[in-house]
């Protein structure tokens, strides 16, 4: 088992920074691919996958990345609204064949899954964004790896007994100053090593540890989800991993904190 994980960790890691290293038409499409999965398994897991919910909602995602591809960025953030102008039309013309509970279910799981994965692709496009885009990977899995070692190392007082049993409040800090050191080293080998780019240490140091507190968030919340629904994982598509929202739960909060950072640093 822990082969195989291994194994399907590391191809899917070859996958992500391969595709993100020549980004347009590539990762555009990994992004999209992910959203729509991540929002079969989403609408499975609340069990509205076969109803007309689901499919709008498939809809709304290729829509909105097919925006982002021809460079629609402000009609993509309008996006949002439409979707929810257009489930609760669904939900008038069909009323009462869906409950409230249907439509904003649906409508969170669209936001939660297809909205917050576009920004991936956005970091992505931003000028240097392959650069950027590591802040992303860094803010996520450099985070994970340091709260895992911390924890298993000095944790003593739990973090978080029900929800998260093993996570500790040791692990949680060594998390953020792991990720924030990443991203400072980070940033002193950008200005050392990479011709015609220069960033602020500091703000690459603050970007880690917001980064770091928004995936570590992105993962509780999706353990919350389910408990709620009373499932293991997502799916089973990742061997050793389960479903795609099981492996990128995290990246759907750091990815949008990342880009906002970049908006207001202009980076």
């Amino acid at each position: 088992m822990l082969i195989t994980r291994l194994l399907s960790g590391i191809v899917l890691l070859a996958i992500v920074i391969s595709t993100g290293i020549l980004g347009g038409p590539v990762f555009w499409a990994l992004v999209m691919a992910i959203s729509l999965i991540g929002m079969f398994e989403f609408h499975r897991m609340t069990g509205t996958h076969k109803s007309g919910m689901f499919y709008l909602g498939q809809v709304l995602c290729l829509a909105l990345n097919g925006l982002l591809f021809f460079g629609k960025n402000e009609l993509a953030d309008l996006i949002p609204v439409v979707a929810l102008l257009a489930y609760m039309a669904v939900y008038v013309v069909r009323y009462p064949k869906f409950h409230a509970k249907d439509i904003f279910t649906s409508y969170t799981g669209f936001v939660y899954v297809a909205v917050l994965l576009s920004f991936l692709y956005r970091v992505r496009m931003e000028e240097n964004g392959m650069l950027l885009l590591w802040l992303v990977f860094i803010g996520t899995w450099g985070s994970d790896t340091c709260a895992y070692c911390i924890g298993c190392l000095f944790g003593k007082h739990k973090a978080f007994p029900v929800l998260s049993p093993k996570k500790s409040v040791e692990g949680c800090i060594g998390g953020v100053a792991g990720t924030a050191l990443i991203a400072g080293i980070y940033a002193v080998c950008l200005n050392h090593f990479v011709e015609g780019v220069t960033v602020s240490v500091l703000v690459f140091v603050i970007i880690g540890v917001l980064a770091s507190v928004v995936s570590q968030i992105g993962d509780l919340a999706a353990s919350a989800m389910k408990r709620h629904y009373e499932i293991k994982d997502y799916g089973k598509l990742i061997p050793g991993h389960g479903g795609i929202l099981d492996r990128f739960d995290s990246i759907i909060f750091t990815a949008p904190i990342v880009y906002l950072m970049v908006q207001i640093f202009v980076l």
